[in-house]
């Protein structure tokens, strides 16, 4: 089985530091290598892979600002179909502009879709529906407009969050600073109980960093580190107390829950997007609705068995299961077994 991977190219594959869709890009190309597929992926130059890179854009674009991205993805996403007859099936991870190339090609395209950026962009998929095939990343982040030939969680490689077996130190928050992610609330919550807060992650919105956050910067109850890379990321979620993830989206999908939950650090967060379907309220965490519910979650957070979130990582999240449940799907495509292309 020949497999075409297109990962975006804001960041590296795997990111140094952020980029969500190319660390999960990254794990599952690894995955599928290791299972016996042939995989050549279509990443920055810089990327490092066990498969095959075809790279035209030699740097991302959000590191390399002397790199136009619309050239440069108009550049990566021609090449992997102008190839297209090389692979028996593309695996599409970089959003919607792809599927413009998909009535173009005989080969099958599968687009995972990491979520939606607007709903402006749905027509997109809308005119492609019967033609291409789509993967959804959770039962939440689907829509009704859209048939989906499956939903498969994302997964991580627990071999890079070792679990730790102690009591933790602090809060913790760890994503990018931004409003929709909830820096604010988390040190709300913080203040209120009396914890130390640590706080991880890119700043994305100046302006809220600079009113919303580094007012409350002490370096004794509230702490930022700045991006944390892989070599610090496991001991980081592995020393909190509990990750703090109280959003205001409705997020696809949580990396960080998964990546905390592995280390036995349990989540606390917003009932928003896809938490329920990551989060098993009063077994790896707690899923509430405001700030007084989740003060309440910090009271009862020493309840949570540590192994158990661990445990429920190493059943339903890792990288080989996630593997696993594409090469499914991409055998289902090619057998026929998924609705006829039109």
């Amino acid at each position: 089985m020949r497999i075409a991977v297109l990962s975006p190219i804001s960041w590296r594959t795997p990111p140094r530091h952020y980029g969500p869709w190319e660390s999960v890009v990254s794990l599952l190309t690894e995955e599928l290598v290791r299972m016996g597929l042939d995989v050549t992926l279509f990443a920055t130059g810089d990327s490092q892979t066990s498969g095959k890179l075809v790279a035209v854009c030699p740097y991302p674009y959000s590191e390399d600002h002397s790199v136009d991205p619309k050239v440069a993805e108009c550049l990566h996403i021609s090449e992997i179909f102008e190839r297209a007859a090389e692979f028996d099936l593309i695996h599409n991870n970089f959003d919607f502009l792809p599927l413009t190339y998909s009535g173009l090609v005989g080969t099958p395209v599968l687009t995972t879709i990491h979520g939606f950026s607007s709903p402006k962009i749905i027509p997109v998929y809308k005119k492609y529906n019967t033609r291409s095939h789509y993967v959804a990343i959770s039962e939440s982040d689907k829509s009704p407009e859209l048939d989906y030939i499956a939903t498969i969680h994302h997964g991580i490689d627990i071999n890079q969050f070792p679990f730790l077996d102690a009591d933790g130190e602090y809060l913790l928050f760890f994503g990018r600073i931004h409003p929709d992610k909830g820096v604010y609330e988390a040190i709300q919550v913080a203040q209120r109980v009396g914890m130390k807060l640590v706080i991880a992650g890119i700043i994305q919105d100046q302006d809220y960093f600079a009113t919303m956050v580094e007012p409350h910067l002490d370096g004794a109850y509230v702490e930022y580190l700045g991006s944390v890379g892989p070599d610090q990321r496991a001991d980081v979620l592995g020393r909190a107390i509990a990750l703090l993830h109280l959003i205001s989206f409705d997020e696809p999908f949580g990396l960080s829950l998964v990546e905390s939950m592995a280390c036995g650090t349990p989540v606390i967060a917003f009932r928003r997007g896809s938490m329920p379907e990551i989060i098993r309220h009063g077994e790896t965490g707690y899923i509430v609705d405001d700030i007084e519910g989740a003060i309440s979650a910090v009271a009862a957070i020493e309840s949570i068995d540590r192994t158990q979130c661990r445990a429920d990582v190493e059943k339903r999240f890792t990288s080989a299961r996630m593997a696993r449940d594409y090469i499914r799907v991409y055998q289902e495509i090619l057998n026929g077994e998924a609705r006829d292309e039109q």
